[in-house]
Parts: C-alpha cells; structure tokens; sequence
C-alpha cells in the first residue's frame, strides 16, 4: 500500500494522507500539486511534501483523483520555510500555503448544477424563485453558484437549489478548473503562393478594386521592410508582424484582416508572450559610487565574510539604492538569484525603473497588484531559475516564490509595519522570515534604512547584524532645514488660513515661484474623521464598528474605514432632526480642497488610497509628478517612503501630534521613522531642502529629535523605556485577539483563557483588554497580551500557549470564539 503525505490550502494545521497507486509513488515528486476529495464532496488542490508506506490508523485514507503537474512547482526550501512560518508564527500549514501560492495554481472546485435530461417537469408545481433557475438552466446547460446568487439576487440561495434536487429537477457536479492560460500573440504573415515576384503581381490585380485591402498589404510590406532596415534578418528570422500593430499602422480594421485570412492571401498563427515584458534601454555605462558610498560598500562585503546578515544606517538621501545595485552585480556576476523585498507597492514603481536601466529584462517584479496569470508567470520564471527573474522586486509576499539559487536578500525600509502581515493569516514579518530563508539557502541579508527598527538598531549593536553606517547625503547635498510651526500661537494670532499656517503659505508661494514642487502629508485619507451635530452633539457612528464615519466630500458620502460601510451625507442629524452639522479633524481631501482655494492656478495631486485603486494607480500619480505635472502633492504615508524626486524643495506636516498620541508602545519610534522619512523627501538634489512641522508640542522629545536629525538620541530614550516596562527587544511579544458577536459570551472566555494563562505562564500576561476599537464588522473583540523575556524559551512558552488554546477550544461554549495569535506584534 502507497500513501502521499499532502499540505491542504484550508485553515488546518495537520497534513493528511491520502492512497496512491505504485505507479503514482514513483512518479510523485514532492512539491507536486494533487487534485484531491476532501469533505463529502469538495475537492482541492494539495501539495505533496512526502510519499510513504504508513498507513493513518485514525482514517482510511481515499485515493487522490489526479496528479495535475508533470515538475514540482513548490520546492523543498520553501515547504522547510513554509513549516517554520507556521511553527514560528502559530498558524496552520494551510495558511500559509494558500497565502503563498498564486490563487490560479490554487484550483477548488467549483460547484456545477446542471438540469437532469429526460425528466418530465410540471412547471406549475414550481415556486417563483425554482422557476427562475429551471428557465436559465433551458436557455444554458450549467449554471454556477454565484450565478445562481446573481439570477434570484440573494445570497441564500441553498434552500431553493436542494428543494430543486429533491424533485429530482436539478443534478450537482463537483469540477476542478485550471485557471492559468498564457498568453498568446496574434501575428500573421503572407500566404506562401505569393511570396514570388510572379504571386505579388498576381496579388496587386486580385486586390485591384478592393482599396481597403490594398492598403493593408502594402502597410505590411512596409513594416516587413522597416524591420529589414533595422537590421532583422531575412524575411526568414524577421520580426514577426503582430495583427494588433498592423491594424494600427493601417488605421484598420480586424474585419479586413479576416477578410484577407479567408481569401488565403494572409496566414494568422499564435505566438506564445509573457504578460510582463521589459521595453527600454540600458544604461551602457556602469554606476560610480561616491568616496561614502564605495567605503560603505567595502564594509557590507567585509562584514558579509563573518556574519550573514548586515544593517546598512545612511540618512535619507545617502544613495543606498546605488550600493544595492552594485551588490547586485556582484551576485548575478555569479549566477545567483537576487531578492530585493519592498515595503510598498509605490515604491516598487519608481525602483523598477532604476533597475531596469541597468538590468534590462533580468528583472521581475512581484506584488498584489498582478493579476493572477502575471504572477503564475512570474513563479514559472523564478522556478526554473530564468534569466528574466535573475532580480524579483516585491512586496513581502515575493518571499514565498520558489526560489533554487538565492544569494541575496535586500530588505529596503527594513523598519517599516507593512513589512508585517496582520490579516489574514500567516501573521509573519517579511524581515524576520527573509533572514531565516537565506539561512536556508546559505545566502546574505542586508536591511537598509534610514531610521532602523529598535530591534534591528539594538541587533547591530550588539554585535549579532554587521552595521556600516552613512552619515551624509549623496553629492554633498545638505541634510533638509526643518522649522518648527506652533499651532497654538498661530491659532491665537489668527495667522491660520484653514489647517495652514501662515509660515507653510509663504514657503509654498516660494518654492512655486521657483518651479520648484512641494509635497504635504497627513497620515488621514478623506475629507473629514467626525462629522457632528451643532444641536444635539451627535456624532454618526457605523453601524458595524465601533467608529465615526469619514466624511468623504468627492462622493459626498460617510465611509468606515474598517469594513467599508457607507451611507449618503446626511442634511440635517439622524438624532434630532437640526440641521446644523459641521465637520471636525482633517484629511488629505479637505487639504487638497482648501489648496486649491489658496493656490487657484497650480496643479494639486493627492496620493492616497482612494487614489491608487486599480492596477496602475501609483504610477499614474507617480510618473505625473515626476515629470512635473502636479506642483502640490497631499499624501498619506506612501508619500514617506523612499520615494525620490529631484524638484521637491519643500515638504509640510500638516500636524505632527495626531501620530504621537496613538495607544501603542511603538508610537514614539513611529512617529520618528514617519517625519524623519516625510523630511528626506525634501532637497535631494543641489539646492537645501526645507520642512515645515506643523505642531501643537513644538518642545515635545520626539519632535525634537526629529529637528536635529537625532536618531540615537530617540533609540537610547525607547531603548531605556522599553527595558522598564518590558517590550522588545528584551521581551518578545505574542498577542492574542478574540472575536464574538455576542458580548457576554466574549467577555467570560477572554477571562476564561487569561486566567488559564497567568496561573500556568510564569510570565507577565496582559488583558483580557478591550482594544481602542473594540468592535469591528460586528464583532466584539478582547486582547491578552503576554510577554516572554530573551532568556525564557520561546519555542516552549509557544507549545504551552497552544496547550491552553486547544483546551479552550475543547469547551463546548467558547469553541464558536475566534482566537487569532499573532507573534512578535507590531
């Protein structure tokens, strides 16, 4: 008897075992994907990671229905990686292997119903919503759930389909559909009968009284031609013409192209393409790195002698991207694969670029924004080590890509939170999961940053990460002048226009006047957080979350920011009928809006998430402020992030305070990282930058630090502050989050579960505590906290913490509790 040992992409966190035939053991690779029953009727796409002769003694183990890859498409590296993710993070295998595979390798059934044949049916026995779906299943021979759902316009639709099936009407089919094609290129070319001198002629008298299709044949020959010039080739090895490009060089129409297809004068065949291809040129000469940037370079390579993973410290500005092109050559020089790890979308935007002028198409790129057959391609190109993905440029989920020949990791803007995946599971944090898949693949980490996490800083410090620091910007270019705005004065002198000061307005008038660009930040998208009652007080609250609606004046609606809830503006308050609503706090809308009231004849752009939906949202904003379309840009936290643009002279906070004050250990460092970054953006060619910091605390600490660019003075104050009262990195911290739409129940098994944990934990436990937003999508939430110190085993307090979460889940009325466990919390 032969069994195949497979990783299922559903929520579980064992493996299951599955019967195969002796053929298939021996033809079964691990990292090969299976169709599998799972369930009464489901089926779905499984990994096999080991085949053996041990039979479960707790199941019968049912036969696989069929292997669906001739190579492995996952890799043993990754399922070892994958294992560690879901060891090291408390989560199941499943997840992890469904958030690391692209959704089109990921086939689940999908459920079919279709209409019985040679079944007499008495239509007036059927009720209003059975006879819908009898007369779509006449006009068409299956229908889909969700089709189903669209038909009747309700969600559930299960009740009406089995009242279907027991009158014996309709029939269910599980199906498995492979959803990845590639993409094909429609190219064409000229009958072989006519490629003579004599078939020419004879061609030009056939076509004599058809204009349109004269022209096309002769816009044909004059491309075929163009290409020869360019030195293409004979007619032989030419470019191939693609029906697309001809139709446009002709100012046609694919109804004329087929007319000549038909009458065998043209010939159309299929060119298989990838979906993202590099056009450009590269850059001939090669990069030189200034006298700091070569001393820094030499470091990392010394430092990656003894150690394996390197803090690369310059301020904003210091050319880092330079250095990471140079390492790069070095390790494709040598065959290696390079991983180069984003914190943000936008960025890979503006970095691609820059990569490609020196790489050419060696780079691929790699993030959510793909569609699914792009990223397919993609694990394709990277999977068979092809030279088009030698460089992968991604957010954090380029991590689980199957890579065979890694040298390299470049975790740029390591400190950032986006790094760390909170929902859904796996909760892993792409810095610390990199740093474990190069140790597996013997390869280097470098973390670039200009203001590093604590736990990065206190590693390199410690001697455990090499550290090369840089502590001046590129060609010499002075660190940015930063002036600090108190709110509360200007308040008092009526000096304010709006949420602008008048220091930030005469700044702005300047730097325009120049030609010069101006970036504004405020870490709020929308127009408005609260919208009130003058009357009665009254705010409008969602309905689902513990929250005010936003205001949003472009679509003159209220939206919840958490689960997307919206409802019209209202005109007078839900409460007591006045009509007296005013707006309070502000966003990047309302700071567009009262730009464009200053500064009627200038160009204002705004990069949010409203903004940036859709494919190509960033780079649109991106490359039109780059090439000087937009002279203001309003902006959230994407603007902070290492984005550069050589015009900006002026960046403005519009209010420094809003980040400091949040309920969170880490605000202060935050808060640090945030303005220091917004500021880098500022003066990053010959002339000074300048900021403004708008704040109500001009004499606070952190601002302070901020001012004179002093990133060790704020390290050594968190350093100090988190040693008292016992966060990272001398405590390492695992949160866990429970969820409930009933309140009671909620509140007795988080106090259940926390006394559980203190009496068996000699640990410091926290909780059970009502977050800030205590409710969300309707449920109710409570958090515990524990903290385990450097000394304490992590793996064991990790096993105990799991002891007591099965035993919770073993009693009867908290089992419908969700816990969700997220460790290292950031």
């Amino acid at each position: 008897m032969y069994f195949v040992e497979v990783i299922l992409p559903l929520s579980l966190a064992k493996t299951f075992t599955y019967s195969i035939s002796e053929t298939e053991f021996h033809y079964i690779k691990i990292g090969m994907r299976l169709a599998v029953p799972f369930g009464k009727s489901k089926i779905y796409t499984a990994l096999a990671i080991q085949t053996h002769q041990n039979q479960p003694t707790l199941y019968d183990a049912k036969e696989i229905h069929q292997i669906l890859d001739e190579i492995p498409v996952v890799n043993e590296i990754q399922i070892a990686h994958w294992q560690w993710i879901a060891s090291y993070y408390m989560c199941a295998i499943g997840d992890v292997y469904r958030g690391a595979m692209p959704s089109a390798l990921l086939l689940e059934s999908e459920t079919i119903i279709s209409k019985k044949t040679n079944e007499f049916i008495d239509e007036s026995k059927l009720s209003d919503d059975e006879f819908l779906i009898y007369q779509a299943l006449l006009q068409q021979s299956s229908l889909k759930v969700q089709d189903i759902m669209s038909i009747l316009n309700k969600k559930n639709i299960f009740p009406v389909v089995q009242k279907l099936i027991d009158k014996n009407i309709l029939v269910l089919q599980e199906e498995i559909l492979e959803t990845y094609k590639p993409k094909l290129i429609r190219y064409i070319r000229l009958h072989s009968k006519y490629e003579s001198n004599q078939g020419l002629s004879e061609l030009l008298e056939t076509l004599k009284s058809a204009n349109k299709q004269k022209e096309i044949i002769l816009r044909y020959f004059q491309l075929i031609a163009s290409n020869k010039t360019r030195g293409e080739a004979e007619r032989s090895g030419a470019k191939p013409i693609a029906v697309k490009k001809l139709i446009e060089a002709a100012e046609s129409t694919m109804a004329i192209v087929k007319a000549l297809i038909d009458k065998e004068i043209f010939e159309e065949y299929y060119i298989q393409e990838d979906r993202i291809n590099f056009q450009g040129k590269m850059k001939e000469e090669s990069l030189k790195l200034s006298e700091a940037q070569g001393n820094a370079f030499e470091e990392i390579k010394n430092n990656f002698d003894s150690k394996e993973v390197c803090l690369l410290h310059g301020v904003t500005s210091s050319g880092k991207t330079e250095i990471y092109i140079k390492l790069i050559e070095d390790y494709i020089a040598i065959g290696k694969q390079v991983l180069y790890l984003l914190p943000e979308i936008a960025l890979t935007t503006q970095l691609v670029e820059r990569l490609r002028e020196y790489f050419g198409n060696k780079v691929a790129v790699f993030h959510s924004k793909f569609n699914n057959n792009e990223r397919v391609e993609v694990w394709k190109q990277v999977m068979e080590n092809s030279e088009k993905s030698q460089i992968v440029i991604g957010a954090r989920s380029a991590l689980f890509l199957p890579f065979s020949n890694l040298g390299l990791i470049i975790v740029d803007e390591e400190h950032e939170q986006t790094f760390k995946q909170q929902d859904p599971s796996p909760r892993y944090h792409a810095r610390d999961a990199a740093i474990v898949l190069a140790n597996s693949h013997k390869a280097k980490v470098l973390l670039g940053s200009a203001t590093p996490s604590i736990e990065t800083y206190f590693n390199a410090q410690s001697g455990k990460y090499g550290l090369v620091e840089i502590s001046e910007r590129f060609g010499n270019v002075m660190m940015p002048d930063i002036e600090l705005v108190d709110l509360k004065d200007k308040y008092f002198r009526k000096k304010m226009s709006g949420h602008f000061s008048d220091t930030l307005i005469e700044e702005i008038t300047t730097a325009l006047s120049l030609g010069e660009q101006v970036i504004l930040f405020q870490n709020r998208r929308g127009f408005s957080p609260v919208v009130e009652c003058m009357t009665c007080g009254h705010v409008p609250q969602c309905q689902q979350c513990d929250v005010s609606l936003t205001y949003h004046k472009h679509k003159n609606q209220l939206r919840c920011h958490y689960c997307g809830y919206s409802m019209a503006n209202p005109t007078s308050c839900h409460a007591c009928s006045s009509p007296h609503l005013t707006t309070k706090g502000f966003g990047t809308e309302q700071i567009q809006q009262e730009l464009v009231a200053l500064f009627p004849d200038t160009k204002i752009g705004r990069m949010d998430q409203d903004t940036t939906r859709g494919k190509f949202g960033f780079e649109k904003i991106i490359d039109s402020f780059k090439n000087r379309e937009i002279d203001v840009l309003v902006g959230t936290q994407m603007l902070a992030k290492g984005l550069d643009f050589d015009n900006v002279s002026l960046v403005g906070i519009m209010n420094a305070d809003n980040m400091l004050y949040h309920p969170d250990f880490r605000a202060f460092e935050r808060s640090f990282q945030m303005m220091t970054q917004v500021s880098g953006r500022s003066g990053r060619s010959e002339k000074r930058g300048k900021v403004i910091i708008q704040t109500y605390n001009p004499n606070h600490n952190t601002i302070q630090q901020v001012t004179n660019n002093d990133y060790v003075g704020m390290y050594k104050e968190q350093l100090y502050e988190r040693q008292i009262y016992k966060y990272p990195p001398y405590f390492r911290l695992v949160k866990l989050t429970l969820k409930h739409r009933d309140f009671e129940k909620l509140k007795e098994g988080a106090m259940w579960l926390y006394q559980v944990m203190q009496q068996n934990l000699n640990l410091p436990v926290l909780g059970p505590e009502e977050p800030s937003i205590s409710r969300i999508r309707n449920e109710y939430i409570r958090t515990i906290m524990v903290k385990i110190p450097q000394n304490h085993s992590l793996q064991g307090t990790k096993k105990t913490i799991r002891k007591m979460l099965d035993s919770f889940d073993s009693v009867s009325q908290f089992r419908v509790i969700k816990v969700a466990v997220n460790v290292d919390f950031y």
